[in-house]
């Protein structure tokens, strides 16, 4: 059991760097947003580089979340995670007021068409940049969630004392 309880705090040492980076790159962002093809023509290539950390930021936080603390807090309950899908662990998760598996599926279905675009549209690239700017914090409201019920629901987290699930944005 040792084993999983440290692991399970670095999987939220790892989300809270994503959270930390992403809120960097949103508010490094805000006096841009929204974008339209114009701005989006006229932005340096360091602000670009602001624009590529919040969608890889955005992305990599939604796949640590859906990968190593969704699996790992339905095991640490309890659950036969090996033996369920992606889906039945969103199910199980939504049963324990942890999270609308609809908003979760659209977050990741946003999340994919902007990772997967960097398309000659501009319209469709100046879009996804302001779709995903505008769910940061959607994204960041569900992982504070996670975070607290791990916080209140297991000893072992609140007596570490780093654990932060306080919203420390900007």
């Amino acid at each position: 059991m040792r084993d999983r309880q440290e692991t399970f705090i670095e999987k939220l040492h790892e989300c809270n760097q994503h959270k930390k980076r992403l809120l960097s790159a949103k508010n490094r962002l805000k006096n841009f947003m929204p974008l339209d093809v114009n701005k989006y023509n006229k932005l340096d290539e360091t602000t670009i580089s602001v624009i590529d950390q919040m969608i890889f930021r955005f992305s990599k936080l939604q796949d640590s979340m859906g990968e190593k603390i969704f699996p790992s807090i339905l095991e640490l309950v309890g659950e036969k995670v090996k033996q369920m899908t992606f889906i039945d662990r969103l199910n199980r998760l939504e049963e324990l007021g942890l999270v609308d598996r609809e908003k979760w599926m659209s977050l990741r279905r946003e999340r994919n068409e902007i990772a997967h675009e960097y398309s000659f549209n501009q319209d469709e690239v100046v879009d996804g940049i302001n779709l995903i700017f505008e769910r940061v914090d959607e994204l960041l409201k569900i992982y504070r969630v996670f975070c607290l019920y791990s916080f209140e629901k297991f000893d072992f987290v609140r007596k570490n004392g780093w654990v932060k699930c306080q919203e420390d944005q900007e």
